[in-house]
């Protein structure tokens, strides 16, 4: 059942990137990255510190911008990898165009180990990624699999308190459950995407699970790898819900001081030793 909840992510993310490709919103600062600029932003350009001379795999990499930007902040080489055959063809599209020479390679983040044929000095995963992800603790062993000795993972996701919620009016609601069991993943149906496109998707179901810092941790511990920080914020890089207010950042969001807090997003670092 898992091929079948991928499959409808699949084709989902099929027409999300047609979509994002062609962004009427700016969401993606496709012109800037374009220009040899940047789309990251700066709560992971902080944390990743200096990448100069590191070769790179960015693993979930949508339509390869914030992948194409790792290169242009000093990455000796950058490979994107996704499982939507628009993405990636959306990601070498916008390489081109950039005059950046990366490798895009359309695969399951499951099977990247055997698709890329190579370890590399960080794992870059960031936003929206590993609720994509039924089983994290095999998850974690593929990426383990590809970092090379002193290699290391960052990860920057939603919070998954955070993803226990939704708006209600003015305030929060908790409808989730802590812990997403693999097979009984959240089902939504969607016919927009999250940039506020007002285009329409075809492919409105997705599946999705919430994982727990916990689970995360371990299952990364478990694969090898040592923690080397756990940071969490209470920000988050998109309207999570309808009353965020912007901190003064670009495309960066918290919770209004009426409401209760709950942590926004996590990071962490571990290493390969």
């Amino acid at each position: 059942m898992t091929d079948d909840y991928s499959s409808a992510n699949r084709l989902n993310w099929e027409d999300r990137a047609e979509l994002h490709a062609s962004d009427t919103t700016g969401s993606y600062r496709i012109a800037e990255v374009l220009g040899g600029g940047s789309s990251l932003h700066a709560l992971e350009r902080a944390e990743i510190g200096d990448i100069s001379g590191k070769h790179i795999v960015h693993l979930q990499c949508h339509i390869g911008l914030d992948t194409i930007s790792l290169k242009h902040l000093g990455a000796a080489s950058v490979t994107g990898l996704d499982f939507s055959p628009r993405a990636i063809a959306a990601a070498r599209d916008f390489a081109a165009r950039a005059g950046t020479d990366m490798r895009f390679v359309e695969s399951d983040v499951m099977k990247a180990r055997e698709a890329l044929g190579r370890t590399y000095d960080m794992v870059y995963v960031t936003w929206g990624a590993i609720n994509w992800i039924g089983d994290i603790f095999a998850w974690a062993r593929v990426v383990a699999s590809l970092l090379e000795p002193g290699g290391r993972l960052y990860l920057l996701e939603g919070h998954p308190q955070m993803n226990q919620y939704e708006a209600r009016e003015d305030r929060l609601e908790l409808l989730f459950d802590w812990k997403t069991p693999l097979d009984t993943p959240l089902v939504f149906d969607e016919a927009q995407t999250y940039t506020g496109d007002a285009r329409t998707i075809t492919h409105t179901r997705n599946y999705e699970w919430i994982h727990p810092i916990s689970d995360v941790v371990n299952a990364l511990i478990q694969a090898g790898l040592v923690l080397d920080f756990l940071h969490e914020h209470d920000v988050v890089v998109w309207k999570a819900f309808p009353f965020v207010e912007a901190t003064g950042r670009v495309d960066e969001f918290r919770l209004p001081e009426t409401q209760v807090k709950i942590p926004m997003s996590f990071s962490l670092q571990a290493s390969r030793r």
